[in-house]
């Protein structure tokens, strides 16, 4: 057994409260041995975390990674305008190789920034996935799957595409890569598809994760059309289920909340998207107190325009206080809980916590910058105030994935350099 100390640091425990410890890893198993004084002597190599706070690795519950290519190309439009004008006409111009290149640009910012774990939903899955493998982190990936606009066999294809990708890919990275099945929305799937295949990710034991109830414009058709709310639309044809997790929640009644809490699905909340699309404020404080279990996620860069979970933390309890008009509401503690906790139990990881046989998946935080002082409450910290450049470690299934801010799974110069000329091409052939 081979055994990493993370010493000398206070370490944040599952009830979010603080105490100084070491943290024992075993790195064969990936799992959390020990917590304690004194723990060093029993490592076989130690990460030095004095004057730092060990927290659970960050979890973005939805993601599409590779967009980093597209960061800045398009902004400051809504949401259809934005898709049909800007990012589908580029997204169509990638190549397997510029996805490659997009999703190792945002595993770098992903580990830089404290995450360990994260769901993405995109195409040309087999290359997100072999950077995963190689980034080192955990995720729970699916092919986005789109009808509308296809002929019919073109539309099955694609269904079947994204039910064969789950099928394939579970498992895979030793376990660090778990699938899903993953229509792109309500709107955008047809009824039929979703009819036919359902059934079939349900055979095949993998969750279903969607965007859901995103605008206003992507209620009003269904309830036009078949004269239900999304969600209760949703769970009529079998997309409801404890083990399934939608993306957005912005437009939810309160009916389609109290659904949520019956069937127990997640929710993942992507406040910067939802405000810089102007999509809407999501009702977090509504959700948490019936009981839906509540995640977090940057989105897509596209529309972030970056993937840190940690400022997706702040915009999270400070749009929540908004959208309920109550500074008490979506405290500190709720978003530490939802970056950690609440988006791993919503996309289905056993992380999210520091406790003994818990993953060891885990960020190591540096507190002596002028923003964290003084340390009065570091929750707030965490929640206020720590920036993706405050994190000093991050650890994945017990691997060291970055040291004293250096990646050691990516080389970061190459990984830069491969994502720009990419992203150049891309956006030359898309304006051609």
């Amino acid at each position: 057994m081979t055994t990493l100390a993370i010493t000398d640091g206070r370490v944040l425990r599952p009830d979010l409260t603080v105490t100084a410890a070491d943290v024992l890893i075993d790195q064969d198993s990936g799992e959390i041995r020990e917590i304690g004084p004194d723990l060093a002597s029993e490592a076989d190599d130690t990460l030095d975390a004095a004057n730092s706070l060990v927290t659970p690795g960050f979890v973005n519950g939805h993601c599409h990674v590779a967009m980093t290519l597209l960061r800045g190309y398009a902004d400051d439009k809504p949401l259809e305008t934005w898709l049909r004008e800007d990012i589908w006409p580029a997204e169509g111009e990638l190549t397997a190789a510029d996805i490659r290149a997009g999703a190792e640009l945002g595993l770098l910012e992903l580990i830089k920034s404290g995450v360990t774990g994260f769901a993405d939903m995109y195409f040309q899955v087999p290359e997100v996935a072999a950077a995963v493998e190689t980034a080192g982190l955990r995720a729970r990936l699916g092919h986005g799957i789109v009808t509308v606009g296809k002929d019919g066999e073109t539309a099955r294809e694609d269904a079947a595409t994204g039910l064969e990708i789950a099928r394939e890919y579970d498992g895979a990275a030793d376990g660090r890569i778990s699938t899903a099945f993953m229509p792109h929305s309500l709107t955008t799937v047809g009824s039929e598809y979703l009819t036919e295949f359902v059934p079939k990710a349900r055979e095949a034991g993998v969750p279903i994760h969607y965007h859901a109830n995103e605008t206003a414009d992507e209620v009003a058709p269904i309830v036009d059309e078949h004269g239900v709310r999304p969600l209760e639309y949703a769970a009529d044809r079998g997309l409801l289920e404890p083990e399934d997790f939608v993306a957005h929640g912005v437009h939810v009644d309160e009916t389609e909340i109290e659904l949520l809490a019956e069937v127990g699905t997640g929710v993942i909340h992507c406040p910067a998207s939802n405000m810089k699309l102007a999509s809407g404020m999501a009702p977090v404080e509504r959700l948490r107190e019936a009981g839906v279990t509540v995640g977090l996620g940057t989105d897509g860069a596209a529309s972030n325009n970056d993937l840190s979970m940690l400022d997706e933390a702040r915009d999270a309890a400070m749009l929540g206080k908004l959208a309920a008009d109550d500074a008490s509401a979506v405290p500190a503690e709720a978003v530490v809980e939802m970056m950690t906790r609440g988006s791993a139990d919503a996309i289905g990881f056993e992380s999210g916590r520091l406790e003994v046989g818990a993953p060891a998946d885990l960020a190591v935080i540096d507190l002596e910058q002028p923003h964290l002082t003084p340390p009065h409450d570091l929750v707030s910290h965490l929640a206020y105030a720590v920036a993706a450049a405050d994190v000093r470690h991050t650890v994945c299934d017990g691997r060291v994935l970055m040291r004293d801010r250096e990646v050691l799974t990516l080389e970061a110069t190459a990984v830069r350099e491969r994502a720009l000329e990419a992203a150049e091409a891309v956006v030359e052939r898309a304006d051609a």
